[in-house]
């Protein structure tokens, strides 16, 4: 990229970052929580339909990247690099982003079933371990198994390829409510569910869709994939 043509791409994201509706849902995806349209409208006091135009501008400079789940559309920082970008910034502006707040209930919060796979804080924990511990790898919108996941899976008592060769998908990241950040949806996330319930890692709440981590569980997470207790 010659000279002139950095600068002009410079001024196109400043002028992104610069009006104050826009620079207003940048910031509030700071915590590296997801929200949605209406979500980020609010906050940025603007109408869904003002809104959904600077979307298109924040999406175009690629300084957010939207998920569509159900009815719902997602928006969160397309990098680190523009997190950084942004705390920069507000650096200079001496302001401080407003934190994220979910206003879920506890119980739901800590773990749920979302379908037949687990949501909530612990599914989010363990879709990041995985990926850290590079047991899962990002396959175009999906995830696929490495040779390394594959085989400790299989020696934690999950039949891998029956997982493998079901009509549905694999491993996707689905949108968690509550934590705004992705859990694994699809086979492997039901298998997953299923291992932790069958080795009494996790409990069903009666007429609820809460899970409760058994002390057996916290254990077995911990050893198995990183977590702090």
């Amino acid at each position: 990229m010659d000279v002139e043509a950095a600068e002009l791409s410079l001024a196109a994201v400043a002028g992104a970052i610069a009006d104050p509706a826009r620079s207003r849902m940048l910031c509030a995806l700071l915590d590296g929580h997801a929200r949605t349209a209406t979500e980020l409208a609010a906050l940025a006091d603007i109408g869904a339909s003002t809104a959904s135009g600077h979307f298109l501008r924040l999406r175009e400079q690629g300084l957010v990247e939207m998920h569509v789940q159900g009815r719902h559309r997602y928006y969160r920082l397309s990098n680190a690099q523009v997190a950084q970008a942004l705390e920069a910034l507000l650096a200079i502006s001496d302001h401080r982003a407003t934190a994220y707040k979910p206003g879920t209930p506890s119980a739901l919060k800590h773990a749920r079933t979302c379908y037949d796979h687990c949501a909530g804080e612990i599914a989010v924990r363990l879709h990041d371990a995985l990926l850290r511990a590079d047991w899962i790898h990002m396959r175009e919108k999906d995830y696929g198994l490495t040779e390394k996941g594959t085989d400790l899976l299989a020696r934690l008592g999950i039949d891998v390829d029956s997982v493998l060769h079901q009509r549905r998908r694999l491993a996707y990241p689905c949108m968690d409510w509550s934590e705004r950040a992705p859990h694994i949806g699809g086979a492997l996330g039901a298998a997953l569910l299923d291992l932790m319930l069958k080795r009494g890692w996790m409990s069903r709440h009666l007429d609820s869709r809460a899970l409760t981590l058994t002390a057996k569980g916290a254990t077995k997470l911990a050893k198995t994939f990183g977590f702090e207790r």
